[in-house]
């Protein structure tokens, strides 16, 4: 598996000049780790709502390659499940996954089979089913042989274009509350903002990275690992555009950006956890399995486990020094309790 670069976005949209912070920690991550992630994102997804426009044929290699593209941003960014991407449920509509009752298919099948008016509205799509949104349900229409031979072409091309116009409006509504006002009150903490301390900035970017670290290692390959007596192969993420290793190795890469920002302070710690990340990424590598389709073979499940591991121990770290070092604790997450 070749590694993947992170692709840096050009700024679309102006941002507002930063107020002075007492936490350079802070500013920087902001600065250089979150918006550049967010403007990729929004970039990203209006090139694919560009390229479906002109053309929604779901073997399309300009499409296929747009839809990379964005969604490899997506990834790159998704660790950041707080403030913009949470409002109205941005994140869940970008990326409903797992969906472990397969609901997404079910929701393009019935918009599919009906014909429904909605499909060919990008103000209207807002309103349908969240699995029947963002990138998973667009990895269906492009990659999905029983999706893409239901219904009429010309029906399938406007809800391609109509997912990939909804997937650009959703991003650009985040970046636009990241630029214009969400950056700001992240670096400036007031009594009555949604931070009221340098500290509590922290709590949140050091939760960004544990939560980030714990989906990948527990929904990512914790759902196609299964048990040795009941792999899971089928439960891998994008496994029909052949994305799941690409999307532990993007994780992998943007949570190992903010560790260092997050531990630039502590030289030996960040040479640590540098190592730790580094290690983690050469057993991905090493594993050449792009579907995780091998978990059923017992050789190969031991090294798709060596990476959970590795990941694991990254967070076991991170938990144990990072934490004190910032004087913060995760506290509760959005996966708590799944």
């Amino acid at each position: 598996m070749k590694r993947i670069p992170f692709v840096t976005a050009l700024v679309l949209a102006p941002i507002a000049a930063f107020a002075d912070t007492s936490s350079p920690v802070v500013e920087t991550t902001i600065k250089d780790h979150i918006l550049p992630r967010f403007e990729a994102l929004g970039a990203m997804s209006r090139h694919l709502s560009d390229v479906a426009a002109k053309d929604c044929a779901p073997n399309s290699p300009p499409l296929r390659a747009a839809y990379g593209d964005a969604f490899d941003a997506w990834v790159s960014a998704s660790h950041m499940r707080f403030g913009p991407t949470e409002k109205d449920d941005r994140a869940y509509a970008l990326a409903f996954w797992p969906d472990s009752r397969g609901a997404t298919p079910r929701a393009l099948g019935t918009l599919i089979a009906d014909q429904d008016p909605i499909g060919a509205s990008v103000h209207g799509y807002a309103d349908v089913s969240i699995a029947a949104r963002g990138f998973y349900a667009l990895e269906y229409l492009l990659y999905d042989d029983a999706l893409i031979s239901a219904g009429q072409p010309a029906y399938q091309c406007r809800l391609v274009q109509t997912i990939s116009a909804d997937i650009a409006a959703t991003s650009d509504a985040i970046l636009s509350d990241w630029q214009q006002s969400y950056a700001q009150q992240m670096l400036t903490p007031t009594a009555d903002g949604p931070y009221r301390t340098d500290e509590e900035v922290l709590q949140e970017l050091f939760k960004a990275l544990t939560t980030g670290l714990q989906f990948t290692s527990d929904t990512r390959l914790g759902r196609p690992l299964g048990t040795f007596d009941r792999p899971r192969p089928t439960r891998a993420e994008a496994r029909r555009s052949g994305r799941s290793a690409r999307h532990v190795e993007l994780s992998l890469l943007s949570l190992q950006d903010l560790a260092a920002r997050l531990t630039s302070d502590d030289a030996a710690l960040a040479a640590t956890l540098k190592d730790a990340f580094e290690d983690a990424e050469a057993h991905l590598v090493a594993l050449d399995d792009p579907i995780f389709g091998g978990t059923g073979d017992p050789q190969r499940r031991l090294r798709l486990e060596i990476v959970k591991q590795a990941i694991d121990a990254i967070r076991d770290t991170v938990t144990q020094d990072l934490g004190p070092t910032l004087g913060v604790a995760a506290g509760f997450n959005a996966l708590d309790g799944d």
